[in-house]
Order: C-alpha cells, then sequence, then structure tokens
C-alpha cells in the first residue's frame, strides 16, 4: 500500500507531462501551488521560450532574469525532476545517504534541479544543471547531502551540474532586466498597436539620435520626444526600454538602470533595428 502511495503521485505528474518538453511545451515538475517556498514565489512569461515560468523563491526569479538575457541561453527548464525515482535512491543507498522523503508519508519523493538550462556557445547545444542556494544553507550537512545525490545523477548523464548562490548573482542586472523584460514586445502597448513597423522604427532613431546627442536624462529627453511627436506620454520611456530588452542598445546592466539620469549607450544594434518584426 505503502508502495502505491509512494508512485501515485509521481505517477500521476508524468502522466500530466510534468517534467518532459523543451521550449514552450515544458512543463515543471513543480508548480507554485505544490510547495511552501520561502521567499516570494512568482510567474513570469519567458521571452525565449514563450511560457509561464514558475519560480519559488526571489533567488530563483533573479537567475531567471540572467539567464533569459543571456546570448548563450537557447532554452531554460526550471523544476526540473532527477527521473526516475529509482535512480536517485540507487543512488543514495550506494553514497549510503538518506534520500529526501516526504515528511508526510516518510516515502521518498522525487527531487529536482532548480535549472537545466540548453546553451549555445558556439559549438553546438549543451545543456547544464544548475541549482540554486543561499550561501548560509551550503553550511548544513543536510543540504550538501541532497547535492550530493544531485551531483552524482548529472554526473552520470555527463551533464555540467552546478551551485548557484546570491553572491554570483548581480541584483543590480537582475533588477534591471526586471524592469525591461515585459517591453520586448511593443505591440502589447497601446501606443504603439496600431502603427506601422516603418513608422516604430522612425520613432526608434529619432529617439537614439536625441540620447546620443543631448546631455539631459532619459525622462526629461522621453518627456519632449512624448509632446514633439505627439505620442501619449510615457511612449518614449517604453520605446527606450523596449530598444533595451531587444539589446538594440546596450548599456552598462551591472549599474542600476536610472532614467532620471543621463545614461551611457556602450553600443547600437542597427541591423537588429531593421529586423525587428513589430507586426
Amino acid at each position: 500500500m505503502s508502495k502505491r502511495t509512494r508512485t501515485s503521485k509521481a505517477e500521476k505528474w508524468i502522466k500530466e507531462g510534468r517534467g518532459s518538453g523543451v521550449g514552450v511545451d515544458y512543463k515543471p515538475w513543480l508548480n507554485i501551488q505544490d510547495v511552501s517556498s520561502k521567499g516570494r514565489s512568482t510567474r513570469l512569461k519567458g521571452i525565449k521560450t514563450n511560457r509561464q515560468h514558475e519560480f519559488l523563491s526571489d533567488l530563483e526569479r533573479n537567475y531567471f532574469y540572467l539567464t533569459e538575457y543571456s546570448d548563450s541561453v537557447v532554452d531554460i527548464r526550471e523544476q526540473f525532476p532527477l527521473l526516475p525515482l529509482e535512480e536517485t535512491i540507487v543512488i543514495a543507498d550506494e553514497l549510503g545517504l538518506k534520500h529526501p522523503t516526504d515528511p508526510k508519508t516518510n516515502e521518498p519523493v522525487v527531487m529536482t534541479t532548480d535549472f537545466l538550462l540548453t546553451v549555445d556557445k558556439g559549438e553546438g547545444l549543451a545543456e547544464i544543471a544548475r541549482t540554486l542556494k543561499m550561501k548560509d544553507e551550503l553550511l548544513k550537512e543536510r543540504v550538501i547531502e541532497k547535492f550530493e545525490i544531485e551531483r552524482v545523477y548529472w554526473e552520470r548523464r555527463q551533464v555540467d551540474w552546478g551551485i548557484v548562490t546570491e553572491l554570483e548573482i548581480s541584483k543590480e542586472m537582475a533588477r534591471n532586466i526586471s524592469y525591461i523584460h515585459d517591453y520586448y514586445d511593443i505591440q502589447q502597448y497601446d501606443a504603439f498597436q496600431n502603427i506601422s513597423s516603418q513608422h516604430i522604427e522612425d520613432l526608434a532613431m529619432a529617439l537614439l539620435q536625441r540620447i546620443l546627442n543631448e546631455s539631459q536624462c532619459i525622462r526629461e529627453i522621453t518627456n519632449v520626444f512624448d509632446k514633439e511627436t505627439h505620442m501619449p506620454l510615457g511612449s518614449g520611456m517604453t520605446l527606450f526600454y523596449h530598444l533595451l530588452s531587444q539589446k538594440i542598445i546596450r548599456v552598462d546592466m551591472l549599474e542600476l538602470l536610472n532614467v532620471e539620469q543621463p545614461i551611457v549607450i556602450q553600443s547600437i544594434d542597427e541591423s537588429k533595428l531593421k529586423k525587428v518584426k513589430y507586426g
């Protein structure tokens, strides 16, 4: 009976397709409602995957922003299950460690890795597995034991596995990406819904010229831009964030983005600007 209890939830979730698929079709093994998390749970629509992502902590959310913005990351799968369950049970036995269990039933549970990333660094696609933990948690023996099971699981699949702490995640960069993330698709904003792609490109070029040639802060530049182009107030700022999100313009993302100050544009990709499909 206990074996049926142990496997029924896992079998049900497998049949639901959890932990399988790639890109838009991937379904996380764990959803926000399945666990009580420390910190704020978050759902975010992914640009690269075009699906809803499930994050169980601020640390996971911040790491997602960095992977979403990275040029080398192609796909992001969070809450990835270490299946089959029997394999991690065997690994735990071999290591002489206790396998994670359900506190209510004391039966083994499916372990997960926080992120399985598909990356392309110019040598073809590869998968890397990353587990996130606050630095202080790494001092706990039980945490290290679970990580050892996880490490061996991925090692046997020849997948690069590693631990990421808050020290390796720039809060400033994560915050900057969070500001611009929702502006990737400019079509969802009313001011740009009924404008031709050529007109949007012309507006973008005009705004870029102002930012490059004027010394005021971004807020002042975009406010004047809105008035002179007869666009609704805030349209210039929306366009600025859109250009950042699309990486048509690049700034120092390690410095907190402050539109109340002048911003140094590090580079402009005009070829990308002309290739962007606005609808």
